[in-house]
């Protein structure tokens, strides 16, 4: 699930610092903010393991996880790249992570635009059977990853 707007880099484009970043993952997509060298912020959420995780910095191939990249123009940002990506570090180590309220593209639109939104949650809500096959999905996935350390446990 990619968003209008966005344009695929390839793996070894240069990222514009305080680019809105998105990567897609099983039924949604996953947002962040370029910092520079090689560094993305993000709402971890759910993205790493089955509890909510912090707002952190980490590595371009860790934030993307295996799947390819995206950059969400943002031609109407309120902040400049630089403040944005102060916004973004301004938030590292806040644990306050909501689905409908407050992830990780709310994190993102917060930083560029000053106020939290999501197009992902809108669109769910607006289109209750596409959110129906999200929720499952994501279900789905939190199950699979539950399920494969036990599994690795048993066969080693």
């Amino acid at each position: 699930m990619q968003p209008s707007g966005a344009t695929v880099m390839a793996k070894d484009a240069e990222l514009p610092v305080g680019a809105h970043l998105v990567t897609p993952r099983h039924g949604y997509a996953h947002h962040g903010i370029y910092v520079g060298a090689g560094k993305v912020v993000h709402y971890a959420g759910y993205c790493h393991r089955l509890q909510r995780g912090p707002v952190e910095e980490l590595s371009l191939s860790a934030f993307a996880a295996g799947h390819g990249i995206a950059v969400l123009a943002t031609p109407m940002a309120r902040y400049s790249a630089a403040a944005s990506v102060a916004r973004a570090r301004s938030r590292l180590g806040e644990d306050d992570y909501r689905l409908l309220t407050n992830n990780c593209e709310h994190f993102c639109t917060w930083c560029l635009y000053g106020e939290g939104r999501s197009e992902q949650v809108r669109h769910c809500l607006m289109h209750p059977i596409s959110g129906l096959r999200l929720a499952a999905s994501l279900f789905a996935a939190w199950c699979k990853a539950a399920v494969e350390p036990a599994w690795r446990g048993a066969a080693a």
